[in-house]
């Protein structure tokens, strides 16, 4: 049985307005939103801009995403790294502006790549483009953190501070120091 009651078509108790509205959100809309992460840090402003994807039941490390292969944290564009001035993530050199940021995870180490390239797609990295790599440090979280999430932190001993990815059980994180 179909009716049309101000303008909404419903079937069988159906309405197609909320079922297309909810579509159209979902194509147009993003299912893991885009959020920026900033800090001002010893007069450089740093800001990562990345979609924050959900675990969503899912096994991440080793699962979603393979260890032994380069990944873009995040979903959709690429992640990326912007700060006013240089960077120094220990003998990698970072010039300012916007960098594309990749990580290749292992079941022991991690290393973070930075890539000379401003913008692209999560799925297309270019080794080519490498600016360079860092080793990051990886510790065990308690409990799980259901999104990706990034920080830009003051070091809490002096200057300069630290990049910081959690997500599912996994902490990883590159100290820097502003140029």
């Amino acid at each position: 049985m179909s009716f049309v009651r101000l303008g909404i078509v419903t079937l069988v108790g159906i309405s197609f307005l909320a079922v297309a509205a909810h579509l159209s959100a979902r194509q147009g809309g993003r299912v893991s939103p885009h959020e920026s992460t900033s800090a001002a840090i010893d007069g450089s402003d740093i800001t990562i801009t990345y979609g924050r994807p959900s675990m969503r039941g899912r096994t991440i490390f080793g699962g979603l995403i393979p260890y032994g292969r380069v990944w873009c944290p995040g979903a959709d564009e690429a992640t990326t790294l912007d700060s006013s001035r240089a960077l120094q993530l220990g003998d990698l050199t970072v010039p300012p502006g916007p960098h594309t940021i990749w990580i290749r995870p292992t079941a022991a180490t991690w290393t973070l790549i930075v890539s000379k390239e401003p913008s692209g797609f999560h799925t297309n990295y270019n080794a080519s483009a490498d600016l360079g790599k860092i080793d990051m440090i990886k510790r065990a979280l308690d409990a799980p953190v259901e999104r990706l999430t990034f920080a830009v932190v003051k070091n809490p001993a002096g200057r300069g501070g630290l990049v910081v990815m959690s997500w599912e059980t996994t902490e990883v994180s590159v100290p820097f120091a502003v140029q």
